[in-house]
């Protein structure tokens, strides 16, 4: 007798494949831009099939941000299951390096940038941050259970920190060969295990003159450098699809026509708030080469002021959380100029093996750690805040690269 087939098994495959599919295009063009169409053109299927396990576009987007926070969340907990924080932190990594080199040979893999979840209704967007705060938990528990407050905020910023720069690697990778990729997963757990300076824990920056960097000044304050203001803001909070034109002008008590009399579109004011956060940091990175003291002074001092930026600026610097949504051209772009920065901080790291006060790292990939910490920041707003001192709060959350993910919590 014939056996009869699977049926259970065919839907979970064919919902699977969508689900699969979704993730890419969300990836590749954001949220926005992913329809149900092209999710099925995608898998060679027509959009009434698709339409059969998902109805609605939102139910895919949301089931494609549950499976992601589903697999961070297996991946932190086989990483939890090792002995010590030094295992669990290079466990961690290497599950996070494995799946890029799996996806990279041809597997199907479920990655997604879970930047714009905060544009989704307020029940599942709750639900789904909640999902990954559970994560974030994990990840805490991998430096052992905090035994006061101080401890729980230092443990915090390293949870948040090593998943940024997780979510980050997939950017980056892109120019690394997989023949490559068990150096570069060594490299990467060296520098968040032990941080960058010769001097373990040295943290001691210089006060930047403002270059015209900071949005806090007393120039007076141009519309268009409201709506760039605003735009960043909510682009960092809601996402790409969040941060609507209505929105924006809602923000600042305008009309839309005022919106598009500076603008022509909304892409244009995103590319423009990218460049201006990139010239910001491009700013501030030059005048840390006139910082007295050694290479890594200049590092730190430039860490710093852009931490001031990222924690207590108006005007912070616009997260990668708007890269998915752009076309590939204006995409490529902004990858590039980002990587134009971080091969200035290889730079700084570099000339301070020269002078002795870098370990000797590999400057490539703790330039790329260097800005997933920035990037990451802004979502730490809330945590700086909770700080008397906001140079406490800069030093807490900057000792992961000051002196690595192992060190002693402070008295």
């Amino acid at each position: 007798m014939a056996k009869k087939p699977d049926v259970t098994s065919k839907y979970s495959e064919k919902r699977s494949a969508i689900v699969h599919a979704a993730s890419v295009l969300i990836n590749e063009t954001g949220v926005q831009a992913t329809t149900l169409t092209k999710v099925a053109r995608a898998i060679g299927l027509n959009a009434t099939s698709v339409t059969y396990y998902f109805p609605r576009k939102d139910e895919l987007i949301i089931t494609v941000y549950a499976e992601t926070i589903a697999m961070l969340k297996n991946l932190a907990q086989e990483a939890l299951a090792e002995p010590t924080a030094a295992e669990r932190i290079a466990a961690f990594v290497k599950l996070h390096v494995a799946l890029r080199d799996r996806i990279r040979r041809g597997e199907r893999g479920l990655m997604t940038a879970l930047s714009e979840i905060r544009s989704l209704d307020q029940e599942h967007q709750d639900k789904l941050l909640q999902d990954y705060r559970e994560v974030v938990n994990d990840v805490r528990l991998f430096f052992g259970e905090p035994a006061n407050e101080q401890a729980r905020a230092l443990y915090s910023a390293r949870a948040h920190i090593l998943i940024e720069a997780m979510l980050w690697w997939p950017v980056w990778s892109l120019r690394y060969s997989v023949l490559d990729f068990p150096r570069v997963e060594k490299k990467m757990v060296e520098v968040l295990c032990h941080g960058i300076p010769a001097q373990h824990g040295e943290w001691n920056p210089s006060a930047l003159p403002d270059g015209g960097w900071r949005s806090n000044g007393e120039q007076p304050v141009q519309q268009n450098d409201e709506f760039l203001r605003a735009a960043t803001l909510m682009i960092n909070d809601l996402g790409y699809r969040g941060a609507s034109v209505n929105r924006i002008a809602e923000a600042l008590n305008v009309t839309k026509g005022s919106f598009y009399h500076h603008h022509d579109a909304k892409d244009d004011l995103v590319m423009e708030c990218f460049q201006r956060s990139y010239d910001r940091l491009s700013k501030v990175q030059m005048a840390g080469h006139k910082v007295e003291g050694s290479y890594w002074t200049r590092i730190s001092s430039v860490l710093n002021e852009l931490m001031e930026l990222q924690f207590f600026d108006a005007m912070p610097l616009l997260r990668t959380t708007a890269l998915q949504a752009l076309d590939s051209e204006h995409k490529t772009d902004v990858v590039m100029r980002s990587n134009r920065l971080a091969r200035r901080f290889a730079g700084f790291l570099i000339d301070g093996f020269a002078d002795g006060s870098v370990r000797a790292i590999d400057p490539l990939v703790a330039s790329q750690i260097i800005m997933s910490t920035l990037n990451g920041a802004y979502e730490a707003r809330r945590w700086a805040r909770r700080f008397d001192d906001p140079s406490s709060a800069i030093a807490t959350y900057l000792s992961v690269l000051s002196e690595g993910m192992l060190a002693e919590v402070r008295a």
